[in-house]
């Protein structure tokens, strides 16, 4: 690799699984020192246990709880001795029909999707600042680009993702923090599987999805981690409040 966040100390959040697993390994692989945040304290263990000489400290919090995320920032910025990057990747899905979503599932998509991410740019940005600047990463969906059917809340959880960030670029930028978001298209991970597989006919299901990129395919985990990273690196470094799809083409086609 290329050493591209050489000594960076960089927070990921929903590390444990799909996209922020990748990011964790592509960072480390590219010399950075990383906290790896989930609320899943196993799958934490197994991704500690899977490198145990590389540069990874995990810490187990909710996004969704603002004195927990409070705490772990504090906790990993001790850790890493300062915050210079952090990627929000923590996200979950939800497939409902308008008049079945109920309040209950609408709330917690947002709560995870888009207010657990500002909760945790609050808490890391006095770190950033410290830091003398930094980065944000915010991992959006190109489903917050263009809506998908039976997927308001989560479209719209992701679209404010997109413009609270943009927000939050225009303060950051008078302390050197970047912030932008990655939208990706569909992505092989658990989330995605999960999806297909309550569907009757998975295969058609997966067959239906795949036609509406124009590269007619799914994504790998480690391709959106490739663009997380040329955010997080200095290749981007005049690159601020942007949302940039990494989708195989979906949002033209």
């Amino acid at each position: 690799m290329s050493g591209l966040l050489t000594q960076r100390r960089i927070l990921v959040t929903g590390a444990a699984r799909g996209i922020g697993l990748a990011t964790v390994r592509r960072f480390v692989d590219e010399g950075a020192n990383v906290v790896a945040l989930d609320r899943d304290e196993a799958a934490l263990a197994m991704l500690a246990q899977s490198a145990p000489d590389a540069p990874i400290r995990v810490i187990t919090a909710d996004v969704t709880d603002s004195t927990s995320v409070a705490a772990a920032v504090a906790n990993a910025a001790e850790l890493l001795g300062g915050l210079d990057g952090v990627v929000n990747a923590a996200g979950i899905d939800l497939i409902a029909e308008f008049e079945a979503m109920t309040l209950a599932d609408w709330s917690r998509v947002l709560a995870i999707n888009l207010t657990g991410p500002v909760v945790v740019m609050q808490a890391a940005f006095p770190h950033l600042r410290a830091a003398g600047g930094g980065t944000i990463v915010n991992v959006s969906s190109g489903a917050g680009l263009s809506p998908l059917q039976h997927r308001t809340a989560y479209c719209a959880s992701k679209a404010g993702l997109q413009m609270a960030s943009k927000a939050v670029a225009m303060e950051a930028a008078a302390f050197g923090i970047r912030v932008n978001t990655v939208c990706p298209g569909a992505v092989e991970t658990e989330l995605f599987r999960s999806s297909i597989d309550h569907e009757p006919d998975p295969r058609a299901a997966y067959e239906a999805i795949r036609a509406r990129y124009a590269l007619q395919r799914i994504a790998s985990p480690d391709e959106i981690a490739a663009a997380i990273l040329w955010l997080t690196s200095a290749e981007s470094s005049y690159v601020t409040g942007t949302a940039i799809a990494v989708d195989g083409g979906r949002t033209f086609h």
